[in-house]
């Protein structure tokens, strides 16, 4: 199947920080490759504001008509967010269907949503953006042909009754609430058996699916593209001391997500505030990857995550071309295919829980063999011996301050 040819259009400000600027657009042409298509050509303009009318000046409109004819531009992309009135003007002006980054996004989204939770999430977003939108023929939200920007509810030709489309975002809503309940009670089932979890964030793409793939042997989607997971997924994790804990995997985080997108993915990107312990994977080798830290640092202070402890793990190291300074600490660098790396990772992990967590000293009774067992899984153990004379076990480790079992520790 052919991709689509695309033309990327942007406006620089006076404000807009030149580094940024060029990483967004070298993002925006990541995210269309993801979504099937090819960028053939990116028009900038400097300017002081925003043409309220048409986002560029006229003169840079007609250069875009003659490069859309002479490069047979199947759609134009629009970096920044477009209000509805530039989006018909342009619309009738370039003659050629135009979408802007935060549609780009949410058509990834559609494509990659799998579970039902993630497409009325989804399709929520989509319906939110478009109802300001549908105005006239609404021709530029419903592309008949298919394609990049029609996927979810704008596969078929969107009505354009505004009262339809709230009735259904009232549904989806009234679902979503459900659904919700259903995680927030598994959240609670999961809290009430003391399951310490561990959550995987980080930029899109950064290789938090390879890590947690390789951590739990399990199979969940990996592949070199912007939004490979978006349903979180959860795996039991043990690390070397004999210690259980859950581990998610989260969706990837980007700059300028439409905020749409954010608000109907809350209940998602909660896990992470639930989580005990923050793994934010860094793809090293990336040029960006500083503006790609800030983004996902920022994105966790808007959760309120920014009071769990965070691991900063610069993934990718085989692929550095030079030094990196972290910007964070703590911080370890790995290659998420390499075993000696995860054994690293995982050895860390137990050493900074250890700085965190109460150090015990217990001795049971060779008939409390249940008790034990839940030490073993639910604690660090650094030392068992059996004491022959005393006929005890004699076990040392490390535990959560707030653990039900510091109780017994007290007794």
């Amino acid at each position: 199947m052919s991709k689509e040819k695309i033309l990327v259009i942007a406006v620089k400000m006076p404000d807009d920080n030149e580094h940024r600027f060029k990483s967004s657009l070298k993002e925006l042409a990541a995210l269309s490759d993801t979504a099937g298509g090819e960028v053939k050509e990116v028009v900038t303009q400097n300017r002081q504001h925003i043409h309220p009318a048409f986002y560029l000046g006229e003169g840079k409109i007609n250069e875009i008509k003659r490069l859309v004819d002479e490069l047979e531009i199947d759609l134009v992309i629009s970096n920044d967010e477009l209000s509805p009135g530039q989006l018909r003007n342009l619309n009738d002006r370039l003659e050629t269907p135009i979408i802007d980054r935060s549609q780009l996004i949410l058509d990834i989204f559609a494509k990659r949503a799998h579970t039902k939770e993630g497409q009325m999430q989804v399709e929520l977003a989509q319906l939110e953006y478009m109802l300001p939108r549908l105005h006239g023929k609404g021709i530029e939200l419903s592309r008949l042909g298919g394609g990049i920007g029609t996927r979810g509810p704008g596969e078929t030709k969107l009505e354009t009754d505004q009262r339809h489309i709230r009735r259904r975002i009232q549904d989806i809503k009234r679902r979503l609430k459900i659904v919700v309940k259903q995680r927030d009670q598994y959240r609670k089932r999961r809290r009430t058996n003391e399951a310490f979890q561990l959550a995987i964030v980080g930029y899109t793409n950064a290789g938090k699916s390879t890590l947690f793939n390789r951590l739990t042997e399990s199979k969940s989607l990996e592949e070199d593209q912007l939004f490979a997971t978006l349903d979180p997924l959860t795996r039991k994790i043990r690390l070397p001391s004999g210690f259980q804990a859950l581990i998610t995997d989260t969706v990837g985080f980007l700059q300028e997500l439409p905020t749409t997108l954010i608000a109907a993915f809350r209940s998602t990107l909660e896990e992470v505030t639930e989580a005990d312990f923050i793994l934010h994977v860094v793809d090293a080798s990336n040029p960006d990857n500083e503006q790609q830290q800030n983004t996902v640092i920022e994105l966790l202070n808007e959760l309120d995550a920014q009071n769990v402890p965070i691991l900063t793990v610069y993934n990718k190291k085989d692929l550095l071309k030079r030094e990196l300074i972290p910007m964070h600490y703590p911080y370890i660098f790995i290659s998420a295919f390499n075993e000696d790396s995860l054994q690293e990772l995982v050895e860390k992990i137990e050493s900074l829980l250890k700085e965190e967590w109460d150090n015990f000293i217990i001795e049971l009774k060779p008939s409390e063999g249940q008790l034990l067992n839940r030490l073993e899984n639910e604690t660090i153990i650094n030392d068992k011996s059996f004491d022959e004379n005393a006929n005890r076990y004699i076990i040392k480790g490390y535990m959560q301050t707030n653990h039900p079992l510091q109780h017994i520790l007290k007794e």
